[in-house]
């Protein structure tokens, strides 16, 4: 094709591109469809970031947003995961396939790597927003690149007369690295750049190569057209060097790449495009917000508060006589107890006094204990007599009492129609410790419990390269026993209905195979996952303790000890754990192999605001080696968590193979967010660029920080605006 044809294609695909949105548009508004306003969250480009087509824009998504893209292109797809952390902080995980390309013997090369980008000024009415950007920073540097890019937003006119306003953004910057390989104007910070090195195990900050060697301009234009269709053109400074000139990924012919794109709902949007001269391309990308749920939940209407009747218009009312009566406590607990169960709360134990109660309860329907406590000390206005003033709630989890949260009655009927009255109850509620509960106290009908469901299972392998995800599935039985407050025996038993995860490859590695002989546990069909006995107490103010025995994982059997320090009202948490356990036979049975091992950690957590958790841990891991492990997790109030963590031994890099030291990401999402029904159940993810020997912890079922945390006073204090639902 010669290049004035080359440019007629594109010419006249552009005005293509034009025509056939505005097309649509009018037909849409000629048949009435529904329209929904522009998305204030930017599209994504080929990298699954903010941006144009193959380059980035200094874009900002909205804070908390969550995306999955993916894109195609020239026998190259790329997978993206990215996450607005901070409202100036985005990070990415990104998985790329590329055909064709010959490396290391395989017929498609597949590659992880991460980015983060940094707003460094918002944009205001004069000034355009600046973002800087390092691009496949800690990978093996296949897409490695740097970039400082401005993007300015205008209104334009809409198409109608009462439309709504379209959207004009223009985009310019400086790329280096893969960024900055064609069109260079010079190398301002040093010429010496490290190239790609075939093969590299990857894993290592790149620091070295940081915005060095050449740098050149890219930029474009995006139109948002309306609130559906959207165009876009760039002028690219990636020449796919490694790609066009010593493979046949594709053939660059032209710096120019033209896009079309559809909001297909608020949520999804997908596109086609016409890249470098040569080649057809798609995207499709998906925006999620923790805070925008799908569904609102729909829970049953809560009780409502009852008002007493004023003491001066009717004292009998007010009378403790009914105190004195052996039967009163009996009588209470046998009316709010059905009430309860209807909230999806279980009764635990009921103290009882003329001015006071103390209710503890075990929450089973709701991810928000703040909302479990409202509906419970709403219960309890409606039943109790009109002495009782104070209500002390203590939710429950695994037999410890979590906190006291302590209300007055008059409070609750004063301010629930009150325009300021979720602010209000929470200056007059007091949030402290819930001390240790005889047992005999406790209710006689709550022990012995015995529950069990059964229900799908799900086991995903990731990152092999001769099939990037392989899965298991099946069906599972879930059962526990809890004889006593605080003592558990559970198990699981599971069996696979198909899947492809023992097709997958052995192992490697040069450690101890603690966590790298996946293929091998995947070979029996029918499985005991775990089966163990748990006991959990308070053993002093402040302190939780727990001790674990049995098969407490898929692939290790043993015993476990946990002890926390965790006051009510602290951002701090201190934990230390040991244990000793063999690792299990393959088949999954009641067998064991000769490996033992002694691991634990000691644990610093602390809650810095913002929903944000960070957790340091240092210990002895499961194949003997010994380090470290940072994770920082950010936790919304209606349950969803995203987060990510790395692990440093004393294991090196070359012993450690492909990767050079542990380290991934992981997000949570609660089923209620799709289902708009109220459920304790969550849907999520683990996932390693890939998963070696070194680093690796035990997996205990109940570990205490995440049951203590959930009903202390910071956690209560994000989700406290649900109190009255």
């Amino acid at each position: 094709m010669s290049d004035r044809v080359r440019r007629a294609f594109a010419t006249g695909g552009l005005a293509v591109l034009l025509a056939v949105p505005l097309v649509m548009s009018a037909v849409a508004q000629e048949r009435g469809e529904p329209s929904f306003a522009p998305l204030p969250t930017p599209s994504l480009n080929f990298y699954g970031v903010p941006g144009l087509i193959d380059m980035p824009s200094a874009e900002t998504l909205a804070d908390g947003q969550f995306t999955f893209a993916y894109s195609w292109f020239g026998g190259q797809s790329r997978y993206t995961a990215s996450f607005q952390a901070l409202p100036w902080l985005s990070g990415s995980f990104r998985y790329n396939g590329i055909q064709n390309w010959n490396l290391g013997g395989f017929g498609t090369y597949y590659d992880r790597g991460f980015d983060v980008r940094f707003r460094l000024h918002r944009e205001t009415r004069r000034w355009p927003e600046i973002t800087l950007g390092l691009q496949d920073f800690i990978g093996t540097g296949v897409y490695a690149g740097e970039y400082i890019v401005a993007t300015k937003t205008f209104a334009t006119p809409g198409l109608n007369p009462g439309s709504l306003p379209g959207r004009l953004k223009l985009t310019a910057g400086l790329g280096w690295g893969r960024l900055g390989s064609h069109g260079s104007i010079g190398t301002p910070f040093g010429a010496k750049r490290p190239a790609f090195v075939p093969n590299s195990t990857g894993g290592k900050l790149a620091y070295d190569q940081w915005f060095r060697g050449p740098v050149a301009p890219f930029g474009g234009v995006e139109w948002q057209i309306n609130d559906r269709w959207g165009l876009k053109a760039e002028y690219s400074s990636d020449a796919y060097l490694t790609e066009t000139q010593t493979t046949s990924v594709f053939e660059r012919k032209s710096n120019l790449n033209f896009g079309l794109e559809y909001q297909v709902t608020r949520r999804t949007r997908l596109g086609a495009y016409y890249l470098y001269g040569s080649e057809l391309a798609v995207t499709a990308q998906i925006q999620l917000n923790p805070n925008h749920p799908i569904n609102r939940l729909a829970a049953p209407a809560p009780q409502p508060v009852v008002p007493r009747p004023p003491r001066v218009d009717n004292p009998l009312a007010w009378s403790t006589d009914w105190a004195a009566s052996p039967e009163a406590l009996r009588e209470v607990q046998a009316r709010v107890t059905p009430l309860l169960a209807a909230e999806g709360l279980v009764l635990e134990h009921l103290t009882l006094s003329a001015d006071r109660v103390e209710l503890r309860y075990r929450n089973e329907r709701y991810t928000s204990q703040t909302i479990a406590a409202g509906r419970a000390a709403r219960v309890l206005a409606g039943q109790l007599p009109s002495s009782v003033e104070t209500f002390r709630l203590v939710p429950v989890a695994g037999g410890l009492g979590l906190a006291a949260i302590e209300l007055r009655r008059s409070d609750l009927e004063a301010l629930e129609f009150d325009g300021m009255s979720t602010a209000a109850l929470r200056a007059v509620t007091g949030i402290g410790e819930a001390p240790p509960l005889a047992a005999e106290a406790l209710t006689g009908t709550v022990y012995p419990r015995f529950t069990w469901a059964v229900g799908p299972f799900f086991e995903p392998a990731y990152f092999d390269p001769a099939k990037p995800i392989r899965m298991d599935y099946g069906v599972e039985l879930n059962a526990a026993w809890e004889p006593g407050p605080g003592w558990i025996v559970a198990g699981t038993l599971r069996h696979r209905l198909g899947g492809n995860v023992a097709g997958g490859r052995a192992s490697n590695s040069v450690l101890p195979h603690v966590r790298t002989d996946q293929v091998q546990y995947a070979q029996s069909d029918t499985t005991l996952r775990n089966l163990y006995a748990a006991y959990q107490w308070k053993p002093g103010a402040n302190l939780y303790a727990r001790l674990t025995g049995g098969l407490l994982e898929r692939m290790y059997g043993g015993i476990s000890g946990e002890l926390l320090w965790k006051p009510v009202d602290s951002r701090l948490a201190l934990g230390i754990e040991g244990n000793y356990v063999r690792q299990r036979d393959f088949d999954q049975g009641f067998g064991f192999r000769d490996y033992t091992v002694a691991t634990g950690h000691a644990s610093a957590y602390f809650e810095m605001g913002r929903g944000y958790v960070a957790e340091a841990s240092v210990g002895r891991y499961l194949a003997g080696d010994v380090g470290g492990t940072l994770s920082v997790d950010r936790i919304f109030a209606n349950g969803w968590s995203v987060g990510g963590w790395f692990t440093l031994t004393n294991v090196s890099a070359a012993e450690f193979g492909e990767g050079s030291f542990d380290k991934g990401v992981r997000f949570s999402i609660p089923v209620n967010w799709f289902l708009g029904k109220p459920t304790q159940q969550s849907v999520g993810l683990s996932i390693r660029p890939i998963q070696r020997d070194g680093g690796q912890k035990l997996d205990v079922p109940g570990r205490l920080y995440g049951q203590v945390r959930q009903a202390h006073e910071r956690a209560l204090d994000t989700e406290w605006g649900r109190v009255w639902e």
